[in-house]
C-alpha cells in the first residue's frame, strides 16, 4: 500500500458523478488527513441524483456539492500544482489534466472508473450501475491508500 499524499484532486467530464464520488468517498475513508477536492473538465452540470443516492447508502452527503471545472479552478486561485496527486476518472479530464500540468512537476494518475449515466432501464438498472461506479472507486481507494479512518 502507498503512502498517502497530503493532497488530492480527482476530476473527471463535468465534476457531477465520478469526481464527487470519488472525493465523499476519500474523506469518509481518510478524514482530515488529507486535503481533497474534484473538478471536472467542465462544469454545466449540477450534482447527480443518483450519485448523491448511491453515496448517502453509505451515510456520504453529496447534496451540496457544486461542480467545478478546471478553468473555475484557475479562476479562483486554486493552483493545480498545489496538489500532490491528480486521479483522473475519465480519458478526457486526463487529458485535461496532464495538459494543465505539463510544466509543473505532479503525478497524473488514471482510474477507468465506468460512467453510469445513461446506463440501465429502470431506477434499480440505474442504481445499480451508480453502485457499480461507486465501488470501483472505493477499491481503488482502499487497494492504494488502505482502509484510513473508515471502520468498514
Amino acid at each position: 500500500m502507498d503512502r498517502l499524499p497530503q493532497s488530492i484532486l480527482f476530476c473527471c467530464d463535468h465534476n457531477s458523478v465520478r469526481s464527487p464520488m470519488a472525493e465523499g468517498l476519500a474523506k469518509k475513508l481518510y478524514g482530515t488527513g488529507v486535503y481533497l477536492q474534484s473538478a471536472g473538465v467542465k462544469s454545466y452540470l449540477d450534482i447527480d441524483g443518483f450519485a448523491v443516492a448511491v453515496c448517502m447508502e453509505l451515510g456520504i452527503e453529496l447534496s451540496r456539492h457544486r461542480s467545478r471545472s478546471f478553468d473555475e479552478m484557475v479562476q479562483w486561485g486554486d493552483d493545480l500544482s498545489s496538489f500532490d496527486l491528480v486521479v483522473a476518472l475519465s480519458p478526457a479530464s486526463q487529458r485535461r489534466a496532464q495538459e494543465l500540468t505539463r510544466h509543473a512537476h505532479l503525478e497524473v494518475e488514471y482510474w477507468p472508473i465506468l460512467d453510469p449515466t445513461g446506463l440501465g432501464e429502470g431506477r434499480d438498472d440505474r442504481l445499480a450501475s451508480y453502485r457499480q461506479a461507486r465501488d470501483q472507486i472505493h477499491g481503488r481507494l482502499i487497494a492504494r491508500w488502505g482502509t484510513g479512518n473508515s471502520e468498514d
